[in-house]
């Protein structure tokens, strides 16, 4: 038996329904406040592209909240060097997309270089 999603007790069938002000009551004050205060131009131009039924959508605006109507997509978001694809799911609603696009990367130490011990000083470097 698979489990119901909900978010904050409301069925993911029932958060559709809501407008984006009522939507924007049941998210965490920064992200609430985010909302009620409107989008930037470039989010608002995003928006448009996800409501026209467009998939494959690129975007830049890391600091957009996932909305309902954005649920089923496929949303590229760009991390500094390229863009990454996230697939926009229920569990995600409230939640940034920069949180889901990682701009660093670990680190992966593997030898020492030319001159970082001083038994490497001893080396001719070519």
């Amino acid at each position: 038996m698979a489990k119901e999603y909900s978010f904050r007790g409301k069925s993911f069938e029932e958060i559709q329904k809501l407008s984006l002000n009522e939507f924007a009551d049941l998210l965490p004050s920064r992200s609430r406040r985010s909302i009620k205060r409107g989008f930037s131009p470039m989010q608002k131009a995003l928006l448009k592209k996800v409501e026209a039924g467009k998939n494959n959508i690129e975007t830049h605006s890391r600091d957009m909240i996932v909305v309902p109507q954005m649920v089923g997509k496929m949303i590229k978001v760009y991390n500094g060097k390229e863009f990454v694809a996230i697939q926009i799911t229920e569990e995600m609603l409230g939640h940034f997309l920069g949180e889901y696009s990682l701009t660093r990367r670990g680190v992966k130490h593997s030898a020492p270089g030319v001159g970082a011990t001083r038994s490497s000083a001893a080396l001719s470097v070519r």
